[in-house]
C-alpha cells in the first residue's frame, strides 16, 4: 500500500481550482491545506473540496503541517518567495506559469530546489496535448525536413473587468506583463518546445485597448537557432477570443494545428491521414473554461517524479527558456532593437 502524498496549495485565485481538481481526483494525493492571505478565499476554496486546514501565512502552514508537495498558485510576481520558502522547509514545488517573471528570481528559485535536494516542476500543460506531442514527434523525425517557419497565434479575449477584478493584474511589478506573460505564455513555451529555442526577436507591443500599463496586444518577428524564421502574435485585445493556431512548415511539409484539432498535416511524396487530437484547452475567452486535463498529468508527473527521483515532465530549467524568450520580447519592444536571447540575463524588467 503506498502513501499518499500530502499537498497543499498557497494562493487561492483563479487557477487554485484547476490545481485542487487534479489533487482530489489523484488517488495517490490528498489535499491537506490551502493558504491564501485573503481568509475567505482560503475558506471557499477548503470549502468547495473539503480541505480541513486554511492559513493566512505560508511560512506558518510549513512549519506547522506536513507537506511533501506544494502548488504555487499565487501572483506571478510572487513565485519565488513562495517556492523559496518552500524549498527551505524540505518541500517540493509544482509551480503554475511563469516560473517567475525576472531571470533573477528564476535563478534563485532553481538554485534554492537543487541545494535543499526538492524536485521544482512548472505547470505549462499545452505540451500535454496530442496535437503538440504529434507535431514534436514529426518534427524530430523528420517528416517536415528543413524547418522553415513556426508561428504561434495567441489571440485571447480578456474584459476591462477582468483587470479590474485584482489589483495585480496588468502591472509589470506583480503581473511581469500582459498578454503575453500571463495567457500567452503558454503559446510561448509550445512554439519554441516544438521548434527549438530562439536566437533573437524583434518585437512590437502595446496596450492598445485596455486601460493597463502592460501589452494587450503584441507582434513578434522570431528567427530560430536551427535558422527558421517565425511570428508570434499576442494579445487579449480582440473579440472574441479565437483559438490558439499554430503553424510549422519546413521544406517537404506542414502542420497546422488549433485548439480544436488538426487543421493540415500533409508531407511531399507521401499521403497520411490527418491524426486525431484528442484533448483541447480552451480558454481563449474565459479562464475558467480551462481544461483540467492537464493539471492531473503535472500533478501526477511530480508525485512520479518524486517517487522515481528524476526531474519532473517541466523543470526548472525548462520553465524559464519561455520567460527568458519574453523578457527579450519586452527589452525590444522597448529599445525598438533586435535582441539576441544570449542577453537576456542583462537586463531586467
Amino acid at each position: 500500500m503506498f502513501n499518499k502524498k500530502k499537498i497543499a496549495i498557497v494562493g487561492a485565485g483563479v487557477i487554485s481550482a484547476s490545481h485542487a481538481k487534479a489533487i482530489t481526483a489523484h488517488p495517490e494525493a490528498d489535499l491537506v491545506a490551502i493558504c491564501d492571505i485573503e481568509q475567505e478565499k482560503a475558506e471557499k476554496l477548503a470549502n468547495d473540496f473539503d480541505v480541513k486546514k486554511i492559513y493566512t501565512d505560508y511560512d506558518k502552514m510549513f512549519k506547522q503541517e506536513a507537506i511533501d508537495i506544494v502548488s504555487i498558485c499565487v501572483p506571478s510576481g510572487y513565485h519565488a518567495d513562495a517556492t523559496i520558502a518552500a524549498a527551505q522547509h524540505g518541500i517540493h514545488v509544482l509551480c503554475e506559469k511563469p516560473l517567475d517573471i525576472t531571470s533573477k528570481n528564476m535563478s534563485k528559485m532553481i538554485e534554492a530546489c537543487r541545494s535543499h535536494r526538492v524536485k521544482l516542476g512548472a505547470v505549462y500543460q499545452r505540451r500535454t496535448l496530442d496535437a503538440a506531442i504529434k507535431t514534436k514527434k514529426a518534427i524530430q523525425e523528420g517528416k517536415l525536413g528543413k524547418m522553415v517557419l513556426g508561428d504561434a497565434y495567441l489571440k485571447y479575449y480578456r474584459s476591462p473587468e477582468y483587470y479590474e477584478s485584482a489589483g495585480w493584474r496588468g502591472t509589470w511589478e506583480i503581473d511581469g506583463g500582459g498578454a503575453l506573460m500571463n495567457q500567452g505564455i503558454h503559446g510561448v513555451d509550445l512554439i519554441q518546445w516544438m521548434m527549438g529555442e530562439v536566437e533573437s526577436v524583434f518585437a512590437y507591443t502595446a496596450p492598445l485597448v485596455r486601460n493597463i500599463e502592460v501589452e494587450d496586444t503584441a507582434v513578434i518577428a522570431v528567427k530560430y537557432k536551427n535558422g527558421a524564421f517565425g511570428v508570434i502574435q499576442g494579445t487579449t485585445s480582440v473579440y472574441p477570443g479565437q483559438e490558439t493556431r499554430f503553424e510549422l512548415h519546413g521544406e517537404n511539409g506542414s502542420i497546422i494545428f488549433a485548439d480544436s484539432g488538426f487543421k493540415q498535416w500533409k508531407f511531399s511524396g507521401k499521403e497520411e491521414e490527418m491524426p486525431q487530437a484528442s484533448n483541447t484547452e480552451g480558454g481563449s475567452n474565459d479562464p475558467k473554461a480551462i481544461s483540467n486535463k492537464g493539471h492531473y498529468i503535472f500533478v501526477d508527473d511530480m508525485i512520479q517524479a518524486i517517487k522515481e527521483d528524476r526531474e519532473p515532465l517541466v523543470s526548472g530549467e525548462e520553465a524559464r527558456k519561455a520567460v527568458d524568450l519574453l523578457l527579450a520580447i519586452y527589452e525590444s519592444a522597448r529599445t525598438g532593437k533586435e535582441v539576441q536571447l544570449s542577453t537576456v540575463n542583462q537586463f531586467q524588467l
